[in-house]
């Protein structure tokens, strides 16, 4: 069972920036794609950014030109920076491996003046 840690979220001002980053337990991380999810309160969980073992990534169209999404295969951390938050950008965050359906615990992510 793969592992996955995600951290760097916390409360910022509309207009702000914050990196999250997921930290895998497996060194075949390279291996398969990985995602970012989010979950807002009384939604469902929805798809931020995918991006595949050689580096094409789609995004969902809240977020475009706003998030990018990248990974360190040497380090086996997936990342996801973004800018220009919003307050509907709240959620808690989710990394995902699909393949393995692995996901972390949610890091918490609040915008807000």
């Amino acid at each position: 069972q793969v592992q996955l840690v995600e951290s760097g979220g916390g409360l910022v001002q509309p207009g702000g920036s914050l990196r999250l980053s997921c930290a895998a337990s497996t060194s075949i991380f390279s291996h398969y794609d990985m995602a970012w999810y989010r979950q807002a309160p009384g939604k469902e969980r929805e798809l931020v950014a995918r991006i595949s073992t050689s580096g094409t990534t789609n995004y969902a169209d809240s977020v475009k030109g706003r998030f990018t999404i990248s990974r360190d295969n040497v380090k086996n951390i997936l990342y996801l920076q973004m800018n220009s938050l919003k307050p509907e950008d709240t959620a808690v965050y989710y990394c995902r491996m699909p393949t393995l359906n692995s996901w972390g615990q949610g890091t918490q992510v609040t915008v807000s003046s």
